[in-house]
């Protein structure tokens, strides 16, 4: 399928609560809460590159926070990732974005505009961050309209409509409940809300390693379209 652009995509869909454009570079920070909101998008062209990096470098110093980078195909420049390793950057969580066609739905799950308490409890518990970022994840996920779905408690997922795009978000189950075939329910009922509001297409993000939820996502239609890493200082 044409016409994915993950990485504006995400942006818009996880956006961080601050954001300081650097010559085409973007620089984002939500205290340190998820890489996502926490990483420099480099697509433009940020002139000398080494005198770039070597501003994101004190921009994020000044916070407290690692200088990561997001890298995709788009990058800019096109050799950033290998300038990148050479100075001392590792590569970490290599991401893939999985895309399918939306038809007719059929969850018959409810969908909610905003995120329940028990909603963001399970779903960053299962994430394993510390309990004092909950409320600026939240932010981050009530910074754009979305659709949040809760299945017997236990299972989660949220939804955000981008035009034509129908992106899947934070898709979570309680260890004791998993291999009950809920979090294909909450994808199948996000892909429904989805379709009832226009969407045609659909993208998720899942970390390489993660076989089981690629299995998944396959099993449902998805097919990897792309992708990015990410590189840490």
């Amino acid at each position: 399928m044409d016409g994915l652009n993950i990485d504006d995509l995400v942006a818009a869909a996880w956006p961080a609560p601050f954001s300081q454009d650097m010559a085409g570079w973007r620089l984002r920070h939500a205290g340190g809460v998820t890489k996502r909101a926490n990483s420099v998008l480099p697509l433009g062209d940020p002139g000398p590159v080494d005198a770039a990096i070597e501003r994101a470098e004190r921009f994020y110093a000044e916070l407290g926070l690692p200088t990561v980078f997001s890298v995709s195909g788009r990058a800019c420049p096109a050799e950033l990732d290998g300038m990148l390793a050479d100075r001392g950057y590792a590569l970490v969580d290599p991401t893939l974005a999985m895309i399918r066609e939306i038809g007719e739905g059929g969850g018959g799950v409810a969908v909610d505009d905003t995120p329940s308490r028990e909603w963001l409890d399970l779903w960053w518990s299962v994430d394993g961050r510390y309990p004092e970022q909950l409320p600026m994840a939240e932010k981050i996920l009530t910074g754009v309209p979305a659709g949040y779905v809760m299945l017997d408690g236990v299972a989660v997922g949220r939804g955000v409509v981008q035009g034509e795009w129908l992106g899947i978000y934070s898709m979570a189950v309680a260890p004791e409940a998993r291999r009950r075939g809920l979090a294909r329910r909450v994808l199948r009922a996000l892909l429904e809300w989805g379709s009832g509001r226009g969407c045609t297409r659909a993208y998720l993000l899942v970390v390489e390693e993660n076989a089981a939820a690629r299995a998944l996502y396959a099993s449902e239609g998805f097919e990897v379209a792309g992708g990015y890493h990410y590189r840490v200082k």
